[in-house]
């Protein structure tokens, strides 16, 4: 064989060894969008890398994802989208609440979204139908908005005397109308009175709570709010601090030290999230997979809190429960 040969076919293999080598294997892009920052979403975060892993798919091994966190200010979400859009990721999850969903929507109409709330996407306008959604959006909703008015009611039954309730609304939030026409509606049927507090700042909280006291109602109730939710901990210290009996959305809440909690479920509603993005990831169309509803409603109550409190709590509370800190 000719030394000319020879010097070809060493070339060739090293042609051929040499992307192996020097171009790392290529896998599908996630880009995820999110209202606050990693730390309070990690049980979340949690609960859709498992959903994930449950289709097949794990982060770093073979899918990559790329994050963009809004770290509280949510008029940040619409460039953060559409940074992820330029990204051209196979999907975005647009977690933690519509602020993220619509933002996500609003950055393209051909990049698939899982989307991962408490509202009704239908009412919000992210989705055509529950059952058929179209275009390039699905995802999880769960219930913790439409069970607002619950929360009044469990507070009235915890404090059956009490004559007025106070309401903490952000009023940036395309479900506060909706939620606080349901809440006087139930305030009606029970026959007391409600003072509507609105804040969208982490720094009006404490005249929030201060006002609470001034106003001499008997406690205080939250709207569904991914904002409210993911600063539980700072909630559950003014409540203590100011003496107020309050209840929230989220588990995070009582957990923290708070007095009460009734929502979704959000560790499945995200584990969820997981999974549908697993399934796109294998070629499933978003128009094909229809929204998910989390039907699992939680109340979750503190009993250390309500002693702290002074409040008494009647034994029907506590049976309905579905976690009781002691």
């Amino acid at each position: 064989m000719r030394r000319r040969d020879i010097l070809t076919m060493i070339g060739s293999a090293a042609a051929l060894t040499l992307p192996l080598r020097a171009q790392p294997l290529t896998v599908p892009l996630i880009g995820y969008l999110g209202p606050e920052t990693p730390e309070p979403f990690a049980s979340r975060l949690k609960a859709f890398h498992e959903g994930l892993a449950e289709s097949g798919w794990v982060d770093g091994r073979n899918v990559a994802i790329e994050y963009r966190w809004a770290r509280g200010q949510y008029n940040r979400l619409p460039a953060l989208a559409a940074d992820l859009v330029s990204r051209k990721p196979a999907v975005i999850v647009a977690a933690g609440g519509a602020p993220a969903a619509l933002a996500a929507k609003a950055a393209t109409a051909t990049t698939t979204i899982v989307f991962e709330m408490g509202g009704d996407p239908v009412a919000l306008g992210v989705v055509d139908s529950l059952s058929r959604p179209g275009g390039n959006l699905t995802g999880v909703s769960s219930l913790s908005v439409e069970v607002s008015r619950k929360r009044l009611e469990f507070m009235h039954e915890l404090l059956p005397s009490a004559t007025a309730f106070a309401v903490a609304a952000n009023p940036t939030s395309p479900t506060a109308d909706s939620q606080l026409k349901n809440l006087h509606a139930a305030a009606d049927a029970l026959g007391v009175r409600l003072h509507v507090l609105t804040t969208s700042d982490e720094q009006e909280f404490d005249a929030m709570f201060a006002s609470v006291s001034q106003l001499g109602v008997a406690g205080l109730v939250f709207t569904s709010d991914p904002y409210f939710a993911f600063r539980s901990q700072r909630l559950s210290a003014l409540a203590s601090r100011y003496g107020v009996p309050a209840i929230t959305q989220s588990r995070d809440f009582p957990n923290a030290g708070g007095l009460m909690s009734y929502g979704g479920d959000f560790t499945q509603s995200h584990r969820r999230s997981g999974i549908y993005t697993g399934r796109i990831l294998h070629g499933e169309k978003p128009a094909d997979l229809p929204v998910q509803l989390v039907t699992r409603v939680e109340l979750f109550l503190n009993l250390k809190a309500a002693s702290r409190l002074g409040v008494t709590v009647p034994p029907s509370l506590i049976s309905s429960a579905d976690v009781v800190i002691e």
